[in-house]
């Protein structure tokens, strides 16, 4: 059983800048990172290699902007009484190719949005864009450069190249994973109940996903999974 509380519809960059000097890496590709070994999240994405340290991400995209996409009040009953959760879904990018999605749940909502960036963070990708539309010859990355779908649970999403000028022709929460994206001309298609705000995100998501590992560029192909009520 859930019930839907306020929804915030604003990006926000994290306000406490990382200071690397006081920044101790826990990891091996930590280390890499600090040293300046590592300057490029791509020499870490395309290699596929995992990222265990947020703070890799505080030093490699130091731009990447917050969007809460949906927070719901999650009841459940345990022999022990009723549990109520905040659960929250967050998506993560730069507006310049990287985008990440997330879910977060506790008690209160402050520590599940930060659970749910954390997790956005983890789940980082490179999205590739191009002028893959017959009509547009503009030769900018604006769009997404070939017809790609996506699914989740029952929601289908097809996103499709578009002329420059067209905008993003999709619900909010495509235009807000889209945005944070870098993309800004996309066609799509929908199918099933995109009103789940966790489904609807999650299938946009992995239709982007899907461009990475069509064009093998090392990332991890798995589609994302978030944990539906």
């Amino acid at each position: 059983m859930s019930e839907r509380s306020n929804r915030s519809n604003k990006s926000k960059k994290p306000s406490n800048k990382f200071n690397v000097d006081e920044w101790e890496p826990k990891t091996q590709l930590g280390q890499q990172v600090k040293d300046g070994e590592i300057t490029n999240i791509d020499q870490i994405l395309d290699k596929g290699l995992p990222i265990m340290e947020l703070a890799i991400f505080d030093v490699l995209l130091p731009d990447l902007e917050e969007e809460v996409m949906d927070v719901n009040l999650v009841q459940r009953m345990h022999k022990s009484g009723r549990k109520v959760n905040f659960r929250v879904i967050v998506a993560v990018g730069n507006k310049n190719g990287y985008i990440g999605l997330g879910q977060g749940k506790s008690q209160e909502v402050g520590p599940a949005i930060r659970k749910a960036v954390d997790n956005a963070k983890y789940n980082l990708i490179k999205v590739p864009r191009g002028c893959g539309d017959w009509g547009c010859v503009c030769g900018k990355e604006h769009t997404v450069p070939f017809k790609v779908e996506g699914k989740m649970s029952s929601v289908n999403v097809s996103l499709m190249p578009a002329p420059g000028g067209v905008g993003l022709a999709i619900g909010d929460v495509g235009k807000t994973i889209l945005k944070l994206a870098g993309i800004e001309d996309v066609w799509s298609q929908t199918r099933g109940q995109t009103q789940t705000t966790l489904n609807f995100a999650g299938a946009i998501f992995n239709a982007l996903k899907s461009l990475s590992s069509i064009k093998g560029n090392g990332q991890n192909s798995k589609t994302l999974e978030l944990e539906t009520e």
